[in-house]
């Protein structure tokens, strides 16, 4: 369906759902709305970061809990691997701590929790389409990932684990701690059995920027994974590393954790 949209043409969507009755029903909501097509509508994140390098997406309604790996990697790959601005909008009944924080710091459009209505969805998508026809949402300049994890750190910075007094310290040196290749910085001071050795081994396995398992960090550190799970706790509840889920075909998502870039 054509319509209202940017330069008169229609919102090219892309929906990414595991559930094949959902993908049928959010495609008959999107195509209801002027100004909108369903450009494809798939089951995987591979497919899905298949058609967003072919070009021509506009949009992503975007599930989280998808086989092979969560669409939060997806929207991780979509960031790195488009040459322009495309739009998000995660459709999930995840709305645990961990998933929302991740989809903001991917700088989503929208949320949307199942179940929801298709009031809600036509109201979301015509609210975006208002947004398109002005350019690129604003979500894509206002909030990235440096902001994100400033305002997480803003709110835990009274807890108990901030030293009193601290302040910017030279590059390179002081509460920063130490750095990794990419220039990231872990957390200030270590608890108590933890090393600095060690937490520079485990940063390093995550300088590609890449998500890993915590099994793959030993493999690449050279400590053990019981070992390893220490540190990466360490470095998320420092607002140094994020951690997404890679979901299998079978059993709990796998997390993996992603260096943090500022």
């Amino acid at each position: 369906m054509t319509g209202e949209g940017q330069g008169s043409r229609a919102i090219r969507t892309l929906i990414v759902d595991d559930d094949p009755v959902a993908r049928r029903l959010h495609s008959r909501y999107v195509e209801g709305v002027a100004g909108f097509s369903v450009a494809a509508a798939v089951g995987d994140g591979q497919a899905a970061v298949g058609w967003v390098a072919g070009g021509g997406i506009d949009l992503v309604l975007l599930d989280i809990g998808l086989p092979g790996f969560s669409g939060i990697e997806v929207l991780h790959r979509i960031r790195t691997i488009s040459r322009r601005p495309i739009s998000v909008i995660v459709v999930s009944s995840l709305r645990d701590r961990i998933t929302v924080r991740q989809a903001l710091s991917g700088q989503v459009a929208g949320y949307l929790v199942k179940p929801f209505t298709r009031a809600a969805m036509v109201d979301r998508l015509e609210r975006f389409r208002s947004e398109f026809g002005a350019g690129p949402p604003a979500e894509l300049d206002s909030f990235g990932q440096g902001e994100i994890d400033a305002l997480l750190r803003r709110g835990a910075g009274t807890g108990p684990s901030a030293p009193a007094g601290s302040g910017t310290a030279p590059a390179g040196s002081g509460p920063a701690g130490p750095a990794t290749a990419s220039g990231n910085r872990a957390p200030e001071r270590l608890p108590k059995g933890l090393s600095e050795p060690t937490l520079n081994a485990v940063l390093a396995a995550l300088d590609d920027g890449a998500g890993h398992s915590a099994a793959e960090v030993a493999r690449a550190s050279g400590a053990s994974r019981a070992t390893v799970r220490r540190y990466l706790d360490h470095l998320h509840r420092n607002g140094a590393v994020d951690v997404s889920h890679r979901y299998g075909g079978r059993g709990r998502p796998e997390l993996l954790y992603r260096i943090v870039v500022s």
